[in-house]
């Protein structure tokens, strides 16, 4: 669904941005000649500051470039029409524009800034759950369980199970560096989407190979980003590591 929600936003905010200074610029026709050029413009840059603030940097452009259109069409004289005859109001629009322009980069940047923050704490806890678990005496399958857990929503994946110590087929693997590859004898394929079927992400502890986690993403989705398969590696080692102290069988 998040993945849904995300194809959407993107075209829903460029709607908006073209929309919402154009009702918002409507509303006050009634009252464009009680308040001044410069109150209404401000008025519009919050709309702007809105858009910006939900959606993308080119959605907040728009909406600054629509916020200057109907401030000059509805209100400006002469009105109704696409043309200012006072140079101050000519100043304001061109104000309003370039202000716009400016605070919805900001907004966006602000949000953008915020996910990040939002997303690496999320991040974090899932490293500090694991390591805690082990530290807790936790069983190695209950370890290996959490992570498995971890990885579904981390990389936002259709399943995954562990199998252990097995090599079977030659599937595309998630290395250290957190590059999807495909190694066949000389030939390396690199990813940028999921491939088809499944992608191994190998648990080794201690030097020793003791299993992978096989993923299973939906068809067709992009890659998550490079952070969240860094983090999926870590998780993985950390498997590895309660594994290899609780001593179990690996291959060499």
């Amino acid at each position: 669904m998040s993945g849904y929600w995300f194809r959407l936003r993107d075209p829903m905010a460029l709607v908006a941005g073209l929309v919402a200074p154009f009702l918002v610029a409507l509303a006050l026709v009634p009252f464009r000649t009680d308040l001044s050029a410069t109150n209404t413009a401000l008025i519009l840059v919050v709309a702007v500051v809105a858009v910006a603030s939900t959606g993308t940097r080119a959605a907040g452009a728009l909406a600054a470039l629509s916020a200057a259109g109907w401030f000059d069409f509805f209100l400006t004289e002469p009105y109704q029409r696409f043309s200012i005859s006072d140079r101050a109001d000519v100043e304001t629009a061109v104000l309003l524009l370039i202000v716009g322009l400016i605070v919805s980069q900001l907004s966006v940047r602000a949000r953008r800034l915020q996910a990040v923050v939002v997303t690496g704490t999320a991040h974090l806890s899932s490293l500090r759950g694991t390591a805690r678990l082990a530290e807790d005496g936790g069983s190695p399958d209950a370890v290996v369980e959490y992570v498995r857990r971890e990885l579904v929503g981390l990389l936002g994946l259709r399943g995954c199970r562990f199998e252990y110590g097995t090599l079977m087929g030659n599937l595309p693997r998630l290395e250290h560096g957190g590059g999807l590859w495909l190694r066949q004898g000389t030939r390396v394929t690199e990813y940028a989407d999921w491939p088809e079927g499944e992608t191994e992400l190998r648990v080794v502890g201690g030097g020793h190979y003791y299993g992978r986690f096989l993923l299973e993403p939906f068809p067709g989705r992009p890659l998550p980003p490079e952070e969240a398969r860094l983090v999926a590696v870590a998780l993985a080692a950390q498997a590895g590591g309660a594994l290899d102290t609780a001593g179990l069988p690996h291959q060499r």
